[in-house]
């Protein structure tokens, strides 16, 4: 079946199986829970699906763990739908995702959007033609403390500007392995000007 989404045309797959070793990861997801509560494995069998399947979710893959998971189709595509770490149409070979809600935004999210779409030469929302790279906004990442946010996979880079983006992205472009960390130096989720805690600057009680 054709399909098009955000205007580039592709093909769902008419079938997809878990491999013997993901169907196995399933049934361990799935024992985790207690009998008649199969539905709360959905979340991890997605995602490996998902990860077998090339980081894209094909309905094909969402019709086979419902049926793993004695759902209904309709109850699998309206999680697969509403959480932004599924993806519904092929992506590329890497997907950045670019945090822009408030506290990034604050803190100059939209310089390293900026940053991101000139070193790849592409939108929000487009794939580099080599099938490299797509971009995307996102919303909260959860790392508000560290804003502005950039995913890339699983990792986060955490207190991005436009310079250190662009350093991140052409590493990437490099197929260097990227370490998850704060671009700025900071020490989890310490102050950014560093730590006053029980210092010498800090310490109110010091004699």
């Amino acid at each position: 079946m054709s399909e098009a989404r955000e205007g580039a045309p592709f093909e769902q797959p008419a079938t997809f199986e878990f491999t013997a070793e993901n169907r196995a990861k399933v049934d361990l997801y799935i024992a985790k829970y207690p009998a008649g509560k199969k539905a709360a494995a959905l979340l991890p069998a997605l995602d490996l699906a998902q990860r077998q399947h090339k980081n894209w979710l094909p309905r094909a893959a969402m019709d086979h763990v419902a049926q793993l998971l004695d759902l209904a189709p309709i109850r699998v595509y309206e999680v697969a739908t509403f959480y932004s770490m599924f993806n519904l149409a092929p992506v590329g070979e890497h997907v950045v995702q670019v945090c822009t809600n408030t506290p990034c935004w604050l803190r100059g999210s939209d310089a390293v959007v900026a940053a991101c779409e000139r070193k790849l030469g592409i939108g929000l929302g487009e794939t580099t033609a080599d099938g490299k790279v797509t971009l995307r906004e996102v919303e909260c990442l959860g790392a508000c403390a560290n804003a502005p946010i950039v995913q890339i996979g699983d990792d986060f880079f955490e207190d991005a500007d436009a310079a250190t983006t662009e350093a991140l992205i052409d590493a990437l472009l490099r197929g260097e392995k990227l370490e998850a960390r704060s671009l700025a130096g900071r020490q989890g989720a310490a102050p950014i000007t560093g730590d006053t805690t029980l210092s010498a600057a800090g310490d109110h009680n010091a004699a």
